[in-house]
């Protein structure tokens, strides 16, 4: 469904116009912050091209449009964006607090791999609630893909985690995405947990990918809830959910300018289909169109 506001909408007004003048960078600099790119970035975007249509002595707004779209797509790229999973079997773990839609992201994210043609395993290793575990299942099943379940209740997520990558040997799964536990109110705990699972899958396979989930509406506040993850969990990409249409879209940039990570999913709408890889130059368009 798409946004009341979106970023192309806001933009849409300054790009008819007649001609480049002072109340287009108010416009430009008011619908980039309400996209959430932040000020700092914003300031840049903005001082970018003035300069740049100083530069080039144009006046046309279709002129300053392509400049935007080309200054996104060249900040966009500045990361690799490529998922690494060329390992077999190829780990991945996925990690994030609770409620940014990690569960229906792994759901996803099977999908989006078995349209590669590409076997899945996913391994429910958050055992704390047993209705994690039986969302879990419900998502990979939607998605495609088999799922190890806790023997017990309350199995350590270590032992979830081995079985799975077992599982995924004898039965020559290409891809294993292991679930995590998203609490997050006993950090040290929560990463000593993490830290135990990483070593108990490394003895038996390289981690491929560790992506944090982070919900695209809680803006600045989900990267805070996430530094505990950032800065434990060995976070290799990120995975953008709830960014419906492109009324938040400014979040991808800001996010990977503070952190240094890569956005490699984006989430955009509530079905199996909708988590997408990252492409800097189709999102920089379909930010600003």
């Amino acid at each position: 469904m798409a946004p009341k506001w979106s970023l192309g909408r806001a933009l849409r007004g300054m790009f008819v116009k007649e001609t480049i003048d002072e109340n287009t960078w108010d416009d430009l600099e008011t619908a980039l912050i309400t996209a959430d790119f932040g000020p700092d970035i914003t300031e840049a975007i903005v001082d970018d091209l003035r300069e740049k249509v100083d530069r080039f002595r144009t006046t046309d707004p279709k002129d300053l449009k392509r400049m935007l779209v080309e200054s996104l797509e060249e900040r966009f790229a500045k990361f690799d964006t490529t998922l690494k999973l060329t390992e077999r079997p190829a780990v991945v773990l996925v990690v994030g607090v609770n409620g940014v839609g990690k569960t229906t992201t792994i759901g996803k994210f099977a999908a989006f791999l078995g349209r590669y043609g590409r076997s899945i395993v996913v391994g429910a290793a958050d055992t704390f609630r047993a209705a994690a575990v039986e969302q879990l299942a419900t998502w990979a099943e939607r998605g495609g893909a088999a799922i190890v379940r806790p023997e017990r209740e309350g199995q350590d997520p270590a032992s979830v985690a081995f079985q799975t990558i077992t599982y995924a040997k004898e039965t020559g799964t290409e891809i294993v995405i292991v679930d995590t536990a998203g609490r997050l109110h006993t950090k040290a705990g929560l990463m000593d947990e993490l830290t135990k699972v990483r070593r108990v899958i490394e003895k038996q396979a390289p981690i491929s990918e560790v992506l944090l989930v982070l919900d695209a509406t809680t803006g600045q506040n989900g990267v805070m809830q996430a530094e505990a993850f950032l800065e434990h969990a060995g976070v290799t990409g990120l995975v953008i959910t709830k960014l419906d249409g492109s009324a938040k879209g400014g979040f991808v940039l800001s996010v990977q300018e503070r952190t240094g990570i890569p956005v490699k999913l984006l989430g955009q709408g509530e079905d199996i289909g909708d988590l997408t890889g990252f492409t800097p130059a189709a999102f920089a368009a379909q930010l600003v169109d």
